[in-house]
């Protein structure tokens, strides 16, 4: 039975990841390590990821080996070169980033993707992981984050949906939800959108199944 250690940096998104493993994969052992103050201090400092947020990961990375775990997946989207760092860090054990599956899955469909947060900083950093000739056309769901954190999810997915149609009014031929707390309005989004929806917490237990077999 595969130890997981899964690695909050948003408390929305523990339950999603905990869900869809639960779903896909129940005998994976799950360990969830949360730090809301991560994402809090990356919107708030300016500083960007600075040496001391490399740090903070690479701390959060060695606890996490030295549980066993056989696997590390992050779930927040705006933290990729700590995370690229962390895998060097520990290169015996496959670490991944929480969009890199979703990223192979969309551009392996090769239609126009819409991708979708509810964190600016991801926004800012996510489309660079994309190849350079599949570049997503991009869309904040303005208010998502408020209305998760006031405990109206309704309200979350609602604006979720209307970044999609936006999306789809420009071209978009697929959906992705860029960040793990996102994963709830993804049959919402399908059902609005008529469009395929891919979200980072499925794609991500895929890949990690197919590479410890």
């Amino acid at each position: 039975m595969p130890r997981i250690a899964l690695i909050h940096a948003l408390a929305h998104s523990v339950e999603p990841a905990n869900r869809a493993f639960a779903r896909d994969w129940p005998e994976a052992e799950r360990m969830n390590l949360l730090d809301d103050s991560l994402s809090a201090d990356l919107a708030q400092s300016g500083r960007g990821l600075d040496e001391a947020m490399h740090a903070r990961f690479a701390a959060l990375g060695d606890y996490a080996a030295s549980t066993g775990a056989q696997a590390i997946l992050f779930t927040c989207s705006a933290f990729g070169p700590c995370i690229e760092a962390l895998a060097r860090r520990h290169a015996g054990i496959p670490v991944f980033k929480p969009n890199e599956a979703m990223i192979e899955d969309a551009t392996r469909q090769r239609e126009r993707v819409g991708l979708v947060a509810t964190f600016p900083p991801t926004l800012r950093s996510m489309p660079a992981e994309f190849p350079a000739d599949a570049r997503p056309d991009l869309e904040l769901a303005e208010g998502a984050l408020r209305a998760m954190d006031a405990g109206d999810a309704d309200g979350h997915d609602a604006a979720i949906v209307a970044a999609a149609l936006r999306l789809r009014e420009r071209g978009c031929g697929l959906i992705a939800l860029a960040q793990f707390s996102m994963a709830r309005a993804a049959p919402a989004v399908a059902a609005a959108c008529g469009l395929p929806v891919l979200t980072t917490v499925d794609s991500a237990i895929a890949a990690i199944r197919r590479r410890l077999g």
